[in-house]
């Protein structure tokens, strides 16, 4: 059987879920189609292959849970989800404590230090902190350790050469995205698009966007890219809310975050 042949039957099978699902729970399951096209609107230069994906393909976590991260959204202003940010755009407090472990980072000169324990994956992920639990590993950086006021996740993904992810769709939105290019990189052919919006780690070694926007990484070069992976909580008068959310995701996920990174190798030794 080949790919396209599967492809038509998983999408007549999940077609299939969604017809039961509409005529035994019409008024809920109404409700989160709603929810789902006003979540997948947000994504830029919307097309037929965006909505395929969010409702049929790998974006059909992120319309499940798109009635909680409207409600996040809601519970999130006066601070608006901009998609995509900068440093700036953050409160102040949040501009010194992302600069201060960018600069740690730096002075550690992290690439360097995994370059041999990633070498020969096209993909690795290494945590230092996932969601707010502190993760035991080989590579002792007792700052990352540390109580953050608003930092919840510490790793590092390392792309090989020649390497790059499929467009995705991160599930929850409790949190940002925080990327910053650890190694030198002087081809612009090593970078993340987020809808229209391309950085290119050569030119802008930082990053920060909603990473339940379609997105997709390239390393599109003849050497490895280093990226520091943050995630922070979300700017808000109720920062307890989001940060309770994002341990929910820590306890509900505990021992499978994996499956957040199916096509990585995750390295903690």
């Amino acid at each position: 059987m080949n790919r396209r042949v599967k492809k038509i039957i998983k999408y007549i099978l999940v077609a299939g879920v969604f017809v039961l699902l509409g005529w035994f729970f019409p008024v809920p399951f109404a409700a989160l189609v709603l929810c789902g096209l006003w979540d997948v609107s947000r994504n830029r230069d919307l097309d037929l292959s965006v909505f395929r994906q969010y409702f049929l393909r790998n974006g059909i976590g992120t319309w499940l849970a798109s009635p909680i991260n409207i409600l996040l959204d809601i519970l999130a202003l006066p601070y608006i989800n901009k998609g995509v940010y900068q440093l700036t755009d953050l409160p102040e407090a949040y501009q010194e404590e992302i600069g201060g472990l960018l600069k740690r980072a730096d002075e550690l000169g992290l690439a360097r230090l995994l370059e041999e324990r990633t070498a020969g994956l096209p993909r690795a992920m290494y945590f230092f902190k996932w969601y707010g639990k502190n993760i035991d590993t080989s590579l002792s950086i007792p700052e990352f350790h540390n109580d953050y006021r608003f930092i919840r996740t510490i790793g590092v993904s390392a792309f090989r050469e020649r390497e790059s992810t499929s467009r995705h769709f991160g599930p929850f939105r409790p949190s940002l995205r925080v990327l910053y290019c650890l190694n030198e990189v002087t081809d612009p052919n090593a970078y993340i698009k987020v809808g229209p919006v391309e950085n290119h780690w050569n030119t802008d070694r930082l990053f920060i966007f909603d990473d339940t926007l379609l997105h997709q990484s390239f390393n599109e070069t003849d050497n490895p890219r280093f990226v520091l992976f943050v995630d922070i909580i979300r700017p808000s008068y109720l920062p307890f809310v989001f940060d309770a959310a994002v341990s929910l995701i820590r306890v509900f996920f505990k021992g499978v975050n994996g499956i957040f990174y199916k096509n990585w190798k995750l390295i903690n030794n």
